[in-house]
C-alpha cells in the first residue's frame, strides 16, 4: 500500500543518543480517510525504513536530516506491505 509518512517531533528534548521521539502520522497516498497516528523514535522510524522499503539511500538520508527540523519530515507515496503496516498499527482491513 502506498502511504505518506508525516512526522513532527513530540517534544523538544532527545530520549537518547542520536534518537528523536516522533509523532508519526500515516496516510494512504491516494486521498482516501484512513490516517492513523503512532508514537515512535526516529532511530526505530529509519531502522523500519532501511529494512522494509527499497527508498534510496540519498532520500533516507534526507529525511533523517528533515526529522531535526521543528516541522519535522515528510515521505510520500512510500510503498509499505500489509505486514509492515500491521505491525505499525495500521490495521488493514
Amino acid at each position: 500500500m502506498r502511504v505518506n509518512l508525516i512526522t513532527r517531533p513530540a517534544d523538544h528534548t532527545k530520549s537518547g543518543f542520536g534518537t528523536i521521539p516522533l509523532s508519526l502520522t500515516i496516510r494512504p497516498s491516494c486521498g482516501l480517510p484512513g490516517d492513523y497516528e503512532c508514537p515512535t523514535d526516529s532511530a526505530s522510524l529509519l531502522r523500519l525504513l532501511r529494512r522494509q522499503t527499497d527508498l534510496p539511500a540519498f532520500v533516507l538520508q534526507n529525511f533523517e536530516r528533515d526529522l531535526e527540523t521543528p516541522l519535522g519530515a515528510r515521505l510520500l507515496g512510500v510503498d509499505l506491505s500489509d505486514s509492515v503496516l500491521t505491525d505499525i498499527g495500521y490495521f488493514i482491513d
